[in-house]
Formats: C-alpha cells, sequence, structure tokens
C-alpha cells in the first residue's frame, strides 16, 4: 500500500501545525537543523533519531512515528466485502487523488464521492456498469477533489450535488441530519473542516451481506497520517478527526483523498 505521507511528511505538517522552528525541533530528534530538513524533506533516516523526544512537542505517537520511518504499512484491503464500491484513482504532474463510486445492485442508482482530475475512468465505469449516476458528495473543494466536476455535469444529467461549502447554492449544501437512500444503501454525512474549511465525511451504510458501513474522509484522515492543517485548524481537524471519525465502528472501511 502506498501511504500519502511518509515520515517526513508526517514530521513537517505537525511541527508546522505547531509553529515549532526547525532549531528547536532538531534539538529534541538530536539532529542538526540540515539533517531534520533532508528528514522531512526526502523521509529518509539520518542514522540515529531521539522519536521519544521528537513526537512529544509534536502531539505525535513516537512508536507509531519510529514504525513509519521503519517501513509500517498497513495490509491492503479485500474491498470485496463492498461489491458495489471503486475506488478510481487519477493523476496530474506526479500529484494522485482518490475519488468513490458506489451503486446499488437492484436499482443500479449510483453516487460518486469527488471527482479526482480526470473524469473518463468514472465515465467509463458508469457505462460498463449502466449506472445512473444521481449523486455526487464533494468532501472539500480543493482543486484535485474537484477538478473533473464540470465534465462530469457536462456528460450526465440531472445529478445531484451534495457539498458543505458556504458557497454551494443552498439547496446543494449538506445539513446535519440529511440521509440520502440510494437503493438500500443510507448516506448521512459528518462535519469534519480543519483541512478545509468545508471538509466533510460521508458515511454508508446498510451494505448487502451485512458489509460494514464505510467513510469517504477526504482528506480528513490518511493511513498514518492526516491532512495538512495549521494553527487552530490544526487542532480543528484534530478533534474532528477524533469525534467524528474515530468514534465510527472499528470495522468501518476509511476511504481516503490520497494513498
Amino acid at each position: 500500500m502506498n501511504l500519502e505521507d511518509h515520515v517526513g511528511d508526517i514530521i513537517s505538517k505537525a511541527r508546522r501545525a505547531a509553529s515549532i522552528p526547525m532549531a528547536e525541533a532538531a534539538r529534541a530528534a538530536g539532529l542538526t537543523e540540515s539533517q531534520l530538513a533532508e528528514l522531512e524533506e526526502s523521509g529518509q533516516t539520518p542514522g540515529s533519531v531521539n522519536w521519544e523526544a521528537l513526537a512529544r512537542p509534536l502531539v505525535l505517537d513516537a512508536q507509531k512515528l519510529r514504525g513509519i520511518a521503519e517501513g509500517w504499512s498497513p495490509p491492503e484491503t479485500d474491498l470485496s466485502r463492498w461489491r458495489h464500491l471503486r475506488r478510481i484513482t487519477t493523476d496530474d504532474g506526479g500529484m494522485a487523488v482518490n475519488c468513490f463510486l458506489i451503486w446499488d445492485e437492484a436499482t443500479r442508482e449510483a453516487a460518486l464521492f469527488d471527482t479526482g482530475w480526470n473524469a473518463t475512468p468514472i465515465l467509463q465505469l458508469i457505462q460498463e456498469n449502466q449506472l445512473q449516476l444521481r449523486h455526487l458528495f464533494i468532501t472539500h473543494t480543493h482543486r484535485d477533489h474537484v477538478a473533473a466536476l464540470t465534465a462530469i455535469r457536462e456528460n450526465v444529467s440531472g445529478v445531484k450535488l451534495h457539498s458543505s461549502s458556504q458557497h454551494a447554492p443552498a439547496d446543494q449544501r449538506n445539513r446535519p441530519a440529511d440521509l440520502i437512500h440510494l437503493g438500500s444503501l443510507r448516506i448521512r454525512n459528518r462535519d469534519t473542516p480543519g483541512h478545509a474549511e468545508d471538509g466533510v465525511t460521508y458515511v454508508i451504510e446498510n451494505w448487502p451481506e451485512n458489509a460494514p458501513s464505510v467513510a469517504i474522509v477526504g482528506d480528513a484522515i490518511f493511513a498514518g497520517s492526516m491532512g495538512g492543517a495549521l494553527g487552530d485548524a490544526a487542532k480543528l481537524a484534530r478533534q474532528k478527526v477524533r469525534d467524528q471519525i474515530l468514534s465510527l465502528p472499528r470495522d468501518t472501511l476509511l476511504c481516503s483523498g490520497h494513498g
């Protein structure tokens, strides 16, 4: 599995979020500033690092940070339990982003979560599976997640948009009590700002054969890390991840926007 963030990315995000100078973090790690800068850039560990002392001011878990530095990776998830869930990854200039397509087996009604860079593989999946795209849910409006929005709307008529952006028309904005039915599937939203002001997580329930719920989390959380944020936004991001995502049942499948 490809992680979105190597250990240097994680350190850099956490250090900048906490406004900790490079010199201070380097001293805690037992490194020179240039060594820490290289670690943040490359993810390659320059000899011995005091992970415990470095992790403490960054509000990171030292054992897990060390594990990622030593090559930890989560096992691949068998998606066959969720027969009508597809991850679509598109790339622009080396920046890969995930979007997700789901559908109800009986009605063939489908929902798309974010668009990624390129609409072509999405439209191909819709055609190949003879689907009717009814809903398009946006986790946040950063460009890589909505770049193909216009192309989707030009090729598929009648798609209902769902977003937590304050700039979205009133009839497209998520509300806390929203419950969207897609055949037998049920879709709810949970507010997860921080990385993005309009960040939202969508939870999909009632899968066939009692498969666990699925949470489309955007950039709120990745395997081993989370989306970048600074200052108060970083504190809000951590709080929302704890309250709205980590509170979900432990068998929930988390589908992130990267990695």
